[in-house]
């Protein structure tokens, strides 16, 4: 409620007081209070959760430990005297924490800070590749600091003017093609900024079943999560969801609204707006853009991240605490996954869920979403009915299977999509056709590092056999490979096999269990 006892719409922001209002708060600027409530529900006049309870918003097996990350990097030069200071980044961090309705007012003088924009520039890829103003990372750095120097009084003066975006298109898993946005050198340097500084007060508001594009959560965090749920939770029925075309599909309006209840300074809300009207470049024509944001921008996650809290994760807990059995959430992005006890409430959720949506400007996608029969008892329920085994779902790259462990007990079974690596098999043998006549050294190398980094991420617990399957396709096909660079060639398989035992790492769980890594980390 805002001063005269009035309720504010949650997705209308409110008008910033008055410069008298709200105190002075260390350098981070004038936070306001009294802007907004979350929830559309209270603005319906249903029961309003208290601020207490706002502030543990994830359930038990959605740990939500605050990321550090950002949040530990300092803003400011530290002597002997100032050791035990908290940084300008940490101080926004408390504000933020500490009263749920704050505005920041003086955000912009972190962005243009030297040291910000020399630590974002560093941050960057070193071979990224170059937007439309064909500059590289290391081109830019022959002269960093009279750069940095230049950009931070355009940004200091309000000079600084956003490029558009060189857009390329890279293959998705279902046959179409996924947009990508490269942008300039110096846009990704700015919103990488911005980005660290935003960072500090919306890690403070997202819930805890938000993983996607996080400091210090990724996708393993999630597969955690999920797992312990399905796993610890009366959980018979999973909704698997996805949104069509997110990126491309929002809405510059509402995203804007919903920034400016937390952001009050508008050279921030300026600035972002730059990024959003920039337009595509696209066969040399520049295209204006009237929604969506690109995928490849270093702001885009954080953006999304920000549409969707107020869209999808605040409606959603609000709507589980409402509901007559467990409810379990988790979301990487764009993709959901929703665990429930009672198949009426999926139903209820996914028709309540399309018009949340609508809304919004957001739609599922038709053939991507599926409510499926999952759980410790699918197997035998499905039995019973004669209908036969639990269907699976794909969640990050793996397939999660109703299973059961050498003691009878249920289990949830990953495995490495078949998806994603007869995608990646592709890639390898068509890297490898490239480098046919390269000496057998490096390509062994080469390939040594891609197993590496797949048993990395899909190394886990009980997934074994399809990493050792993985290491296998990998040797036949640089066999086939070798065979080709002569016509007389005398490679056989057993001499191939040296060559394997050679260079190619042996497949290992790298993973420890989910269930164990989630205790430790929640």
């Amino acid at each position: 409620m805002n001063a005269h006892g009035k309720s504010h719409s949650p997705i209308v922001p409110a008008k910033p007081p008055n410069k008298g209002d709200g105190e002075r708060s260390g350098s981070y600027g004038k936070p306001q209070t009294g802007t907004h409530r979350e929830t559309e529900e209270t603005a319906k006049g249903e029961p309003k959760a208290g601020r207490n309870e706002r502030r543990s918003t994830a359930e038990g097996v959605e740990g939500r430990g605050l990321a550090g990350g950002n949040l530990r990097q300092q803003t400011m030069h530290r002597t002997r005297s100032r050791e035990g200071m908290p940084s300008a980044l940490e101080r926004i961090g408390e504000a933020a924490s500490r009263d749920k309705d704050v505005r920041f007012t003086a955000l912009m003088h972190h962005v243009y800070d030297l040291d910000t924009l020399r630590r974002a520039y560093y941050n960057l890829k070193r071979n990224a590749s170059a937007g439309v103003d064909g500059q590289t990372w290391r081109e830019y750095g022959e002269q960093l600091e009279s750069r940095l120097e230049d950009l931070s009084g355009r940004l200091k003066r309000g000079a600084y003017r956003a490029k558009p975006v060189r857009r390329v298109h890279i293959p998705k898993p279902d046959g179409g093609m996924r947009p990508l946005g490269v942008t300039t050198l110096e846009d990704k340097l700015v919103q990488r900024a911005v980005v660290e500084v935003l960072n500090a007060i919306y890690e403070v508001d997202f819930l805890g079943f938000s993983y996607g594009f996080r400091p210090g959560r990724g996708s393993h965090s999630a597969l955690d999560s999920l797992y312990v749920g399905i796993t610890r939770r009366k959980v018979n029925w999973v909704l698997d969801l996805d949104i069509r075309d997110f990126f491309s599909t929002i809405n510059h309006e509402w995203l804007v609204r919903f920034i400016e209840h937390r952001i009050a300074d508008r050279r921030i809300v300026r600035l972002i707006q730059k990024w959003l009207k920039a337009g595509v470049l696209e066969d040399g024509q520049r295209i204006r853009t009237e929604v969506g944001t690109p995928q490849g921008g270093g702001i885009s996650p954080l953006l999304a991240n920000i549409y969707l809290h107020y869209v999808l994760d605040l409606w959603a807990h609000a709507w589980r605490r409402r509901s007559g059995g467990d409810v379990i959430i988790v979301r990487y992005a764009d993709d959901a996954v929703v665990g429930f006890q009672y198949e009426a409430e999926a139903l209820r959720f996914r028709t309540d869920l399309a018009v949340r949506l609508a809304k919004f400007g957001l739609e599922l996608h038709p053939d991507k979403t599926r409510l499926l029969e999952f759980g410790r008892f699918a197997a035998n329920n499905r039995k019973r009915n004669g209908r036969g085994k639990p269907d699976n779902f794909d969640f990050l790259g793996f397939t999660h299977v109703c299973a059961k462990n050498r003691k009878g007990e249920f289990e949830v079974l990953r495995r490495t999509s078949r998806k994603r690596m007869r995608r990646k098999l592709k890639a390898i043998k068509h890297e490898l056709t490239r480098r046919l006549h390269e000496p057998v050294p490096e390509v062994g190398e080469w390939l040594a590092a891609v197993l590496r980094g797949h048993f990395l991420y899909y190394g886990v617990p009980l997934n074994f056999a399809a990493l050792k399957a993985m290491r296998s396709h990998v040797a036949w096909h640089w066999w086939r490979t070798l065979r080709k660079r002569s016509q007389k060639t005398r490679l056989t398989w057993n001499r191939m096999l040296r060559l394997v035992r050679c260079y190619l790492p042996a497949a290992r769980i790298t993973h420890p269990y989910p269930n164990v890594r989630f205790r430790l980390s929640t």
